[in-house]
């Protein structure tokens, strides 16, 4: 919005959600329309000047979140979704909710990581615009594969970001997964994209889904054609449950000796702990190994979940005991 547009917004949701003026009183003081106040409100609310929360008694959403938290240490943010709706209309809900997080943590001068994937590409259909300063969007992992580059895919997510936070964009044009480790380190040799890991170990902030071999709604990775059959096997092997930007792990949230691990172009989950905010969003209670193993690996600080698997982590680590 123009400054003139953000004043009279934040003037007008002020007067309509803090002192109780009808709109028809707002327009009167402020010499314009019905209208143009009813604009201004809606606003307000898309660019998160006004955020409006909904207390409800019956809402098991806090318990959740207190129980999650003590047993996780991570802030988080549990989205009431009814148990009607299918995995692809919860995940646009959690989605939506995640860009309401994002969006008051991302200021100005900031280094901003975003992993590709299904999650992430449904969160950066709901940003909203907050315009920021000399702040950069940097992909965490390549996208290409033996049948695309990738670029599409990934580029289209960033652009999002990027032009929901009027951030520079910088991707990572590198394969997700190289076919020799050596191909990397020699990869990984080149000012180019030594330019890119830098950017990278200067993040502020780090926002990924979590990738899970057998979710309902497939992760990206698996259903790319990122994969292929002796990988997949490998992986099994290896007693994989998940991965963050296409960094696997296991259960209790260890990746010593998964062999891909050492072809894949994301940042290693040691180099993600370093972040001082990761955001780690989440949905649909089939992703509850990956997104436990991603717990147990301490690779988030926020968690934007929904009600459903949020209740089956706090049901399963309570009946076991385990701390993940």
């Amino acid at each position: 919005m123009a400054p003139s547009r953000h004043s009279d917004a934040l003037r007008a949701a002020q007067m309509y959600y803090l002192q109780d003026l009808t709109m028809d009183a707002i327009a009167r003081e402020l010499r314009t329309s019905r209208s143009t106040v009813s604009r201004l409100l809606s606003a307000a609310r898309d660019t998160g000047l006004v955020q409006i929360q909904i207390r409800n008694p019956m809402d098991t959403g806090p318990e959740l979140e207190g129980a999650i938290r003590r047993q996780y240490n991570v802030d988080v943010h549990v989205v009431p979704v009814l148990d009607t709706l299918n995995e692809a209309e919860t995940l646009d809900r959690v989605a939506m909710q995640a860009a309401r997080t994002i969006g008051p943590l991302v200021d100005s001068n900031a280094i901003i990581g975003v992993a590709w994937g299904s999650t992430l590409s449904a969160v950066s259909r709901h940003l909203t615009r907050k315009i920021t300063h000399d702040s950069v969007i940097v992909q965490l992992n390549g996208a290409g594969n033996m049948h695309t580059t990738g670029i599409t895919y990934a580029s289209d997510i960033m652009r999002r970001f990027g032009s929901a936070y009027g951030a520079r964009v910088e991707q990572f044009p590198v394969p997700a997964f190289f076919d020799h480790a050596g191909t990397k380190t020699a990869m990984w040799n080149e000012r180019s994209v030594q330019r890119v890991l830098e950017l990278q170990a200067k993040m502020s902030i780090a926002i990924f889904g979590v990738g899970s071999v057998d979710a309902d709604y497939p992760s990206h990775v698996y259903a790319g054609g990122y994969l292929d059959e002796s990988d997949l096997a490998v992986l099994a092997t290896s007693d994989v449950v998940g991965d963050v930007a296409t960094v696997f792990f296991r259960a209790d949230g260890s990746s010593h000796g998964i062999v891909l691990n050492e072809r894949s172009t994301g940042p290693s989950l040691f180099q993600l702990r370093q972040v001082r905010r990761r955001i780690c969003v989440v949905s649909g209670v089939s992703k509850i190994n990956g997104l436990r193993g991603a717990l147990a690996a301490r690779l988030a600080t926020d968690l934007i979940v929904d009600e459903a698997t949020a209740r089956r982590l706090v049901a399963f680590d309570g009946l076991t005991g385990a701390n993940g």
